[in-house]
């Protein structure tokens, strides 16, 4: 009794004396728990996470296969949202054994997806920790999910992107991983995943982007498939934007060095193995006619706002109702037939009037709302949509932005005074651009010098050597970043300010992207990201309802008012009967555009807008096999097919009946300084001796030290070259003012054999045809369209 009551007592005075202890430390010492707290709060918690993981691992089932099996088809609607456009979204799946996959593709999609997947057990602590660690980073938002979580997300769960589906996954993968084989969980996976061309499963995959088995892949294209797991719409390098097309293939080439690394594939037979182009994409049941083209432009711009995924669109069920309006969309379709289907003859002319393709869009300035477009004749016969297509060049179109960005570039023309729509240059062709970054020298359409005129008027008459010199003298920085603010997209091929032909149109944007940089013209400098869905939502079989949130559709400020309504006043003046848009004047309503016809003819084009519509209409022919661009030389029996001929025809066909009933608007422009006159070439047959307006301007912001180039006088043409009038105004277009004009200035050419001079008289009583020559009553193969020339880019520079 003793013994205890002594070993109690020591005890209780150690505890005492560490109690002292403690309280002789400092406050900041004695505020920290003691070791014996610490490992027993540690080990509280790691008993208590083991706990939870076994019990949740236990009471988280493994569920049935989601209802994806027997998914919705997807419902289009016209803006009126009772009009039906299609329905789509039937399942394209057939399953296959993973023995009918080649075991290469097998391999491709471990190395793309997944490359510890035969040695994780269903997750992958470190691939996850990695991708937040790099999300947190900054290096982007990345995923660590294994191809198990992958595949339990699609086969029995959904693609909600919460904490309870994620932590749902990683236990179900666990289970998955113990009760099914790594063959298992990979032939799943590929049964289950969606591929883009609305191919869900590997076998769906090889017939949409190869029309073969799944058995019969090779090494290459069953890697090809394997990166687009991916990005799957994105990747599709026959509908990429070249920007994704680089993407895509970045990523082949990674999944098959990835095939090295882990020693599916030898060092000698990856550096054999070349990229295998995909077939071209075929049409989907139930798209035919329009259809098809309007569908690819509403699920685009679902996809590429952020509204929603792919995968999770073409699950099907949705409700989803488009800005198209279905009487304009049939508008479209008519002038089309009308104006140019309709003068085609494939069998008297096959080589000519064979492949010739359209593209156009339609949209509201205002609003930014996409009311009509025309991708193609007939999406089943021929699935390309054209509206979206990126790999045409825009042309003299482009004139537009480069005007634009002189008049807000502060910059002067050579004379010391700022760039103003009456800035007068040199129109002289093939007058060599002077300050660019590289050299430059484009003919004017049929070699016609017009001597020094106003930026005004080589609008008007599409003047080459003038806008290629104003770009330049404007900044071609500034040009690129006036156009991209307007809506022009900075990733397209040929807006590069390192090439001085960038200001004559050798940008390849979409008609669509073209509506809408136009569009921000007509709304006064105010531009929309053009929109083409306006609701989309889905029922689902527990009877919730999902609504994605669609963005707000706020403008951006890309010019000021000022600068803006005097392009727009400029463009006016191109319909005219002077001007190269003449056609336009049919429609008989305040319009203006810019029509474009580029390099060896192979594309021709018409923006332009009134004050409540703007739309944009391009021709091009196409080999429907190699996909190589042809010239549109010959088409409908003529020589040579311009911006001003079918494009503008069709243009006005369209807006004549999307207008039709409508209340006619005038253009409310508040131009400022400068922007009323229209005066024409001055002079006789040699230049005046004025200094030269052109500049030695770099594609840089800063204002350019101009020094006036010597130059010897040009020889006098054969015919005298008078004063030019001003061109007949269009509708609303003011008459010129006497303001005074800047002074002329001479050509910078040597001198050289003489060219045709460009030679008009004071409009008469009944306007003379728009071009300078007279319209044949009809049209052999070497006759001109009953249209006006239009300048046109003559390539890169050498």
């Amino acid at each position: 009794m003793t013994l205890r009551a002594d070993h109690s007592t020591r005890r209780s005075a150690r505890r005492a004396a560490r109690r002292e202890a403690r309280r002789a430390k400092p406050l900041w010492r004695r505020l920290l728990p003691t070791w014996r707290v610490t490992l027993g709060a540690l080990t509280a918690t790691l008993l208590l996470a083991v706990g939870s993981f076994a019990v949740l691992y236990l009471i988280v089932p493994v569920p049935d296969a989601n209802a994806h099996a027997v998914a919705q088809n997807n419902i289009y609607l016209y803006a009126d949202g009772t009009t039906e456009i299609a329905r789509t979204g039937a399942v394209n799946r057939t399953d296959v054994t993973i023995d009918q996959i080649p075991l290469d593709t097998r391999h491709a999609v471990v190395s793309a997806e997944d490359r510890t997947f035969y040695r994780n057990g269903g997750i992958d602590l470190k691939g996850m920790v990695r991708a937040g660690w790099n999300t947190l980073t900054g290096l982007g938002t990345q995923g660590g999910s294994t191809i198990t979580q992958q595949y339990v997300k699609n086969y029995y769960l959904t693609q909600d992107q919460t904490i309870e589906r994620k932590g749902r996954e990683l236990f179900i993968a666990l289970k998955v991983d113990q009760q099914r084989s790594k063959d298992q969980i990979l032939a799943g996976y590929l049964n289950s995943s969606y591929f883009g061309r609305g191919a869900y499963g590997i076998q769906s995959a090889a017939h949409a982007y190869y029309g073969t088995d799944v058995s019969r892949l090779t090494l290459p294209q069953g890697a090809y498939l394997a990166a687009l797991l991916q990005a799957p719409s994105a990747y599709d390098v026959k509908t990429a934007t070249p920007a994704n097309r680089e993407k895509a293939v970045a990523r082949w080439n990674y999944t098959l060095d990835g095939m090295v690394q882990l020693g599916f594939l030898s060092p000698a037979d990856r550096a054999a193995t070349t990229f295998p182009d995909p077939i071209d994409p075929q049409p989907a049941t139930g798209l035919k006619g329009q259809s098809g083209y309007l569908v690819g432009v509403a699920d685009d711009y679902l996809v590429s706002a952020g509204i929603i995924d792919a995968a999770t669109l073409k699950s099907g069920g949705w409700r989803i109702i488009t800005t198209f309006d279905k009487p304009r969309q049939d508008a479209f379709v008519q002038a089309v037939q009308q104006e140019l289907t309709a003068e085609l003859d494939p069998v008297a002319r096959p080589a000519t009037d064979t492949d010739v393709r359209v593209a156009g869009a339609s949209v509201e300035p205002a609003t930014g709302r996409v009311v009509a477009v025309y991708g193609g004749p007939d999406y089943a016969k021929q699935p390309y949509n054209d509206v979206l297509r990126q790999d045409n060049q825009i042309g003299s179109t482009f004139k537009a932005f480069d005007l634009a960005a002189g008049l807000t570039s502060g910059r002067s023309s050579g004379d010391g005074r700022p760039i103003t729509t009456e800035t007068r240059y040199d129109g002289t062709s093939e007058r060599p651009v002077t300050g660019g970054p590289t050299p430059y020298a484009p003919p004017n359409e049929d070699g016609i010098d017009y001597g020094s005129i106003t930026l005004r008027y080589a609008m008007v008459k599409s003047v080459n050597s003038v806008y290629a010199q104003e770009g330049v003298d404007a900044g071609l920085a500034h040009v690129r970043d006036t156009a991209v603010r307007l809506g022009i997209p900075d990733n397209v091929p040929g807006m590069d300010p390192a090439n001085t032909s960038m200001t004559l149109g050798t940008a390849t944007p979409s008609a669509l992207n073209l509506a809408g940089a136009y569009a921000g013209l007509a709304n006064h400098g105010q531009t929309y990201a053009p929109w083409s869905v306006g609701k989309l939502e889905r029922v689902n079989s527990g009877g919730a309802i999902d609504v994605p949130k669609m963005p707000e559709h706020v403008p951006t400020s890309a010019l000021d008012r000022g600068a803006a309504d005097a392009v727009t006043d400029v463009l006016r003046d191109v319909v005219s009967t002077r001007g190269t848009g003449a056609a336009a004047l049919d429609l008989g309503r305040p319009a203006a555009g810019k029509t474009g016809t580029t390099d060896s003819n192979l594309s021709a084009w018409f923006a332009g807008f009134t004050p409540e519509l703007a739309t944009t209409v391009g021709l091009f022919r196409e080999n429907p096999k190699t996909h190589a661009k042809e010239p549109l030389s010959g088409t409908a029996g003529y020589e040579r097919i311009n911006g001003g001929a079918f494009p503008t025809r069709i243009w006005t066909a369209y807006m004549a009946d999307a207008l039709d009933g409508t209340d006619v608007q005038r253009f409310d422009l508040q131009t400022g300084r400068g922007t009323t006159q229209t005066g024409g070439p001055t002079g006789s047959g040699s230049p005046s001796p004025s200094p030269s307006p052109s500049a030695t301007a770099t594609a840089t912001t800063t204002a350019p030290t101009h020094t006036p180039t010597p130059s010897a006088p040009a020889p006098p043409s054969p015919s005298s070259r008078p004063t030019e009038t001003a061109p007949a105004p269009s509708p609303e277009a003011p008459a010129p003012t006497g303001t005074p004009e800047q002074p002329p200035a001479p050509t910078n050419r040597p001198t050289a054999p003489p060219r045709p001079t460009h030679t008009p008289t004071a409009p008469p009583s009944t306007p003379p045809p728009a071009d300078d020559t007279s319209t044949p009553p009809t049209r052999p193969a070497t006759a001109q369209p009953p249209a006006p020339a239009d300048g046109h880019p003559a390539g890169q520079a050498p």
